[in-house]
């Protein structure tokens, strides 16, 4: 069983910046192994990949995404990173971290609860 738990989502201006976290538990993950993923939701449109990281450190970005936000991982704190810069309204949508415990891009089968964020025009 896995449990992520995002965080640090919110109200922000457009052009503004937000971190968010995903803290991961569960006695059968191997967090250093695992991939792990950003995916954002909007009203109406379907789930898509923001970012994702390997085991590695090797990233994998949306082409929507690339150069302004960045994903990063602590194993230690079982955490993965995604700093989001240059915030637009397009970028308003609920963010989901995803768990993928082998070596693809392909989301996996843990998926947190979601946070919210919203961008201001």
């Amino acid at each position: 069983q896995v449990q992520l738990v995002e965080s640090g989502g919110g109200l922000v201006q457009a052009g503004g910046s937000l971190r968010l976290s995903c803290v991961a538990s569960g006695s059968t993950f191997t967090f250093s192994r695992a991939v792990i993923g950003w995916y954002r939701q909007a009203p109406g449109k379907q789930r898509e990949l923001v970012a994702a990281i390997s085991s590695a450190g090797n990233t994998n970005y949306a082409d929507s995404t690339k150069g302004r936000f960045t994903i990063s991982r602590d194993n230690a704190k079982k955490t993965v990173y995604l700093n989001l810069n240059s915030l637009n309204p397009e970028d308003t949508a609920v963010y989901y971290c995803n768990a993928q415990s082998i070596p693809t891009w392909r989301p996996g089968d843990y998926w947190g609860q979601g946070t919210q964020v919203t961008v201001s025009s």
